[in-house]
Protein backbone atom coordinates (compact mmCIF):
# COMPACT_ATOMS: atom_id res chain seq x y z
CA UNK A 1 0.00 0.00 0.00
CA UNK A 2 1.68 3.30 -1.21
CA UNK A 3 -0.22 6.60 0.58
CA UNK A 4 0.87 10.58 -0.80
CA UNK A 5 -0.86 13.24 2.03
CA UNK A 6 -1.22 16.59 -0.44
CA UNK A 7 -1.62 20.10 0.74
CA UNK A 8 -0.50 23.68 -0.60
CA UNK A 9 3.18 24.16 -0.23
CA UNK A 10 3.97 20.92 1.55
CA UNK A 11 5.53 22.32 4.51
CA UNK A 12 2.48 22.37 7.88
CA UNK A 13 -0.31 19.66 6.85
CA UNK A 14 1.05 17.20 4.07
CA UNK A 15 4.12 16.52 6.01
CA UNK A 16 2.83 16.49 9.65
CA UNK A 17 0.14 13.55 8.19
CA UNK A 18 3.21 12.01 6.83
CA UNK A 19 5.43 12.25 10.03
CA UNK A 20 2.29 11.21 11.63
CA UNK A 21 1.51 8.12 10.01
CA UNK A 22 5.32 6.99 10.12
CA UNK A 23 5.54 6.89 13.68
CA UNK A 24 2.24 5.08 13.65
CA UNK A 25 3.12 2.51 11.96
CA UNK A 26 6.85 2.39 13.21
CA UNK A 27 4.91 1.64 16.72
CA UNK A 28 2.93 -1.26 15.50
CA UNK A 29 5.93 -2.84 13.52
CA UNK A 30 4.54 -2.00 9.85
CA UNK A 31 6.81 0.95 8.49
CA UNK A 32 8.16 -1.34 5.35
CA UNK A 33 4.37 -2.82 4.70
CA UNK A 34 3.16 0.95 3.60
CA UNK A 35 4.94 3.60 2.29
CA UNK A 36 3.80 7.10 2.93
CA UNK A 37 4.90 10.40 1.27
CA UNK A 38 3.78 13.96 1.03
CA UNK A 39 3.74 16.62 -1.46
CA UNK A 40 2.38 19.86 -2.35
CA UNK A 41 0.14 21.49 -5.33
CA UNK A 42 2.14 23.89 -5.10
CA UNK A 43 5.69 24.95 -6.01
CA UNK A 44 7.03 27.09 -3.57
CA UNK A 45 8.75 25.22 -1.51
CA UNK A 46 10.21 23.09 -2.87
CA UNK A 47 13.46 21.15 -0.95
CA UNK A 48 13.01 23.40 1.96
CA UNK A 49 12.17 21.77 5.59
CA UNK A 50 8.52 21.90 6.99
CA UNK A 51 7.59 25.37 8.68
CA UNK A 52 9.98 26.11 12.07
CA UNK A 53 6.04 25.91 13.48
CA UNK A 54 4.84 22.86 12.31
CA UNK A 55 8.60 20.86 13.28
CA UNK A 56 7.99 22.32 16.94
CA UNK A 57 4.52 21.32 17.69
CA UNK A 58 5.10 17.80 15.91
CA UNK A 59 8.63 17.53 18.13
CA UNK A 60 6.45 17.98 21.22
CA UNK A 61 3.95 15.71 20.41
CA UNK A 62 7.18 13.04 19.45
CA UNK A 63 6.92 13.39 15.65
CA UNK A 64 10.43 13.97 14.07
CA UNK A 65 9.75 15.79 10.12
CA UNK A 66 13.37 17.04 10.39
CA UNK A 67 14.08 14.92 7.16
CA UNK A 68 11.06 15.88 5.45
CA UNK A 69 11.93 18.15 2.35
CA UNK A 70 8.98 20.04 0.14
CA UNK A 71 8.24 18.28 -2.97
CA UNK A 72 5.53 19.38 -5.96
CA UNK A 73 2.66 16.08 -6.67
CA UNK A 74 3.78 15.09 -10.20
CA UNK A 75 1.58 13.22 -12.88
CA UNK A 76 3.67 10.13 -11.97
CA UNK A 77 2.14 10.00 -8.28
CA UNK A 78 -1.09 8.61 -9.89
CA UNK A 79 0.51 5.17 -11.04
CA UNK A 80 3.12 5.42 -8.11
CA UNK A 81 0.27 5.62 -4.94
CA UNK A 82 -2.29 4.17 -4.33
CA UNK A 83 -4.52 6.22 -2.18
CA UNK A 84 -4.22 10.10 -2.68
CA UNK A 85 -5.54 12.31 -0.04
CA UNK A 86 -6.17 16.02 0.30
CA UNK A 87 -6.30 18.50 2.98
CA UNK A 88 -8.32 20.48 1.47
CA UNK A 89 -11.44 20.55 -1.23
CA UNK A 90 -9.14 23.22 -2.95
CA UNK A 91 -6.13 20.84 -3.31
CA UNK A 92 -8.46 17.83 -3.98
CA UNK A 93 -9.90 19.47 -7.16
CA UNK A 94 -6.29 20.23 -8.32
CA UNK A 95 -5.36 16.64 -7.98
CA UNK A 96 -8.73 15.66 -9.65
CA UNK A 97 -7.29 18.39 -13.22
CA UNK A 98 -4.23 17.29 -12.86
CA UNK A 99 -4.88 13.68 -12.86
CA UNK A 100 -4.14 11.48 -16.15
CA UNK A 101 -6.50 9.05 -17.71
CA UNK A 102 -6.56 5.49 -16.48
CA UNK A 103 -4.98 6.38 -13.21
CA UNK A 104 -5.76 3.31 -10.51
CA UNK A 105 -4.74 5.92 -7.55
CA UNK A 106 -7.97 6.52 -5.09
CA UNK A 107 -8.82 10.41 -4.07
CA UNK A 108 -10.02 11.83 -1.39
CA UNK A 109 -10.58 14.47 1.01
CA UNK A 110 -8.51 12.91 3.96
CA UNK A 111 -10.65 13.86 6.98
CA UNK A 112 -13.97 13.26 5.14
CA UNK A 113 -13.02 9.82 5.33
CA UNK A 114 -13.43 9.18 8.89
CA UNK A 115 -16.53 10.75 10.11
CA UNK A 116 -14.40 13.67 11.71
CA UNK A 117 -16.20 16.92 12.42
CA UNK A 118 -14.38 18.69 9.94
CA UNK A 119 -14.01 18.02 6.10
CA UNK A 120 -10.85 19.90 5.37
CA UNK A 121 -7.79 20.04 7.76
CA UNK A 122 -7.87 24.01 8.23
CA UNK A 123 -4.31 25.47 7.07
CA UNK A 124 -2.66 26.44 10.07
CA UNK A 125 -0.20 28.81 7.87
CA UNK A 126 -1.15 32.80 9.23
CA UNK A 127 -2.34 31.82 12.20
CA UNK A 128 -1.07 31.50 15.74
CA UNK A 129 0.54 28.32 17.83
CA UNK A 130 -3.25 26.98 18.26
CA UNK A 131 -3.62 26.36 14.84
CA UNK A 132 -0.62 23.68 14.38
CA UNK A 133 -2.40 22.15 17.42
CA UNK A 134 -5.40 21.41 16.09
CA UNK A 135 -3.87 20.14 12.63
CA UNK A 136 -2.46 18.03 14.88
CA UNK A 137 -5.39 16.57 16.75
CA UNK A 138 -7.09 15.98 13.42
CA UNK A 139 -4.14 14.41 11.94
CA UNK A 140 -3.74 11.86 14.41
CA UNK A 141 -7.36 11.31 14.65
CA UNK A 142 -7.74 10.88 11.11
CA UNK A 143 -4.26 8.66 10.89
CA UNK A 144 -6.06 6.19 13.28
CA UNK A 145 -8.90 6.24 11.41
CA UNK A 146 -6.99 5.21 8.37
CA UNK A 147 -5.47 2.38 10.15
CA UNK A 148 -8.56 0.65 11.30
CA UNK A 149 -9.26 1.20 7.56
CA UNK A 150 -6.39 -0.79 6.60
CA UNK A 151 -7.34 -3.38 9.19
CA UNK A 152 -4.72 -2.51 11.08
CA UNK A 153 -5.15 -1.41 14.91
CA UNK A 154 -3.72 1.64 16.13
Amino acid sequence: MRILFVCLGNICRSPTAEAVLRHKLRELGLEAAIEVDSAGTGDWHVGKPPDSRTRQAAQLRGYDLCALRGRQVSVSDFSRFDLILAMDNSNLEHLQRLRPGGSTAELDLFLRRYDLALDEVPDPYYGGDEGFEQVLDLLEQACDGLLRELRVQP
